[in-house]
């Protein structure tokens, strides 16, 4: 392959993996990767709830399937390699009325066509078996969703790639990205580098950054903040792993679920909101430059008009600690508010189309020798290192080679 000087943007999980997977496919690659922080992980990264997804909930033959269950595999063999917190706590999706119980049947129709192992309809009896605390009329049991310490993984693969002879650039934000013959110049801290190919994996920003090489603005990055409260320590054993509600379509995101995580902690949340900037992660943080794109964009406006009812519920878990946690109260009766104190917050890039549609796959667009990925949402770092697989041996040998 003729491809030798590599550029990759984004030192977020999913970047850091492409890195390393170029290096380790690429016989003599030289890899650069350029991250805008002073360290890498800080964003999605960083801020997820550390879920390990089995594959449950994605079409069966889109990316998103495959690359998860591939994704899963790969970051268990990871995590062993290199000593990172990994556990097999499992997940149920619990139906609370009879719409949920045929949702909860289509799931698992394509959990099953997905080949999710280990899969069983629990009834209401049965639900306790699994979590003592949990009640509902029947449950999906997923054991082998896991949970894991993503900024352990990011830092362990920045050790693999400057250990292999790459290089890992912080605090080197990227302005311009352009084509002069057959090299790419991709200019970062005022100066300009030459290569053979730069992948962009830049997250919350993946739009901004695609556009410097004269890409389509759609899909536009539209930021949703969701708040995670901690469950007091001293009850975390209400918690045996995951606890999530049945996906209602006619709500774009999932709702307030509990989650274990690998210190032990059991977090509730998030819930999701309309974000005052791609990077607040507090309550006192915001960008005016982030608001007016999304107040500019009609696609947020024609988004917002079909989902008024999301956003009310939305609002009054912002507004409100109660009603926050009333909806964790729906799948653990016993969790009050006493029993929580207020945690991190996240920030989803969702990339949405002009017509206010939301994208559900991954997406990876560009030219031979500018490939960006547009999409990544959950269950992205679930398949970071099948992304990067994907990326390297499929789309860049595709391209390269045509």
């Amino acid at each position: 392959m003729a491809a030798k000087r590599v550029a990759v943007v984004g030192g977020g999980i999913i970047g850091l993996a492409v890195a390393r997977e170029l290096l380790a496919s690429l016989d003599g690659a030289r890899v650069t990767l350029f991250e805008k922080e002073t360290a890498v992980g800080r964003h999605q990264t960083g801020h997820n709830s550390g879920v390990v997804h089995a594959g449950l909930y994605y079409a069966p033959g889109s990316l998103k399937a495959k690359l998860c269950r591939r994704g899963v595999l790969l970051l268990r063999e990871y995590a062993a390699q290199n000593g990172i917190r990994f556990s097999e706590c499992g997940k149920i999706v619990v139906a609370h009325t009879e719409a949920d119980q045929q949702r909860l049947t289509d799931i698992h129709g394509r959990a099953v066509a997905n080949g999710v192992p280990g899969l069983r309809m629990l009834t209401a009896g049965e639900i306790t078996d699994i979590e003592p605390h949990a009640r509902g009329l029947s449950a999906l049991h997923s054991p082998s969703t896991a949970i894991v310490d993503y900024p352990a993984v990011a830092e362990a693969l920045a050790t693999d790639i400057t250990a292999a002879g790459g290089s890992v650039l912080l605090d080197r934000e990227v302005t311009a990205i352009q084509r002069r013959g057959r090299e790419v110049v991709v200019t970062a801290a005022g100066a300009g580098t030459a290569h053979d190919v730069v992948i962009t994996c830049a997250g919350l920003q993946s739009d901004r950054v695609a556009r410097l090489s004269g890409e389509s603005a759609s899909p536009r990055i539209v930021p949703f903040f969701g708040d995670y409260f901690l469950l007091d320590a001293a009850k975390s054993d209400m918690v045996n792993g995951l606890i999530y509600p049945v996906p209602d379509p006619r709500y774009p995101f999932l709702g307030v679920h509990l989650t274990k995580h690998v210190d032990g902690r059991v977090s509730l949340g998030p819930n999701a909101f309309l974000a005052p900037g791609r990077e607040a992660y507090t309550r006192a943080g915001w960008s005016a430059r982030d608001v007016a794109g999304v107040a500019g964009f009609p696609g947020f406006w024609r988004f917002a008009a079909r989902n008024t009812a999301a956003a009310a519920r939305e609002g009054r878990t912002v507004l409100s600690r109660t009603a926050f946690v009333r909806e964790a109260q729906k799948y653990v009766p016993a969790v009050t508010v006493d029993d929580v104190e207020r945690g991190p917050r996240g920030i989803r890039a969702q990339a949405m189309h002009a017509d206010g549609s939301l994208e559900d796959d991954f997406v990876i667009t560009g030219t031979d020798r500018v490939i960006h990925l547009r999409n990544a949402p959950s269950p992205g770092a679930t398949s970071s290192l099948a992304i990067a697989e994907h990326i390297v041996s499929t789309v860049l040998r595709e391209r390269l080679d045509a």
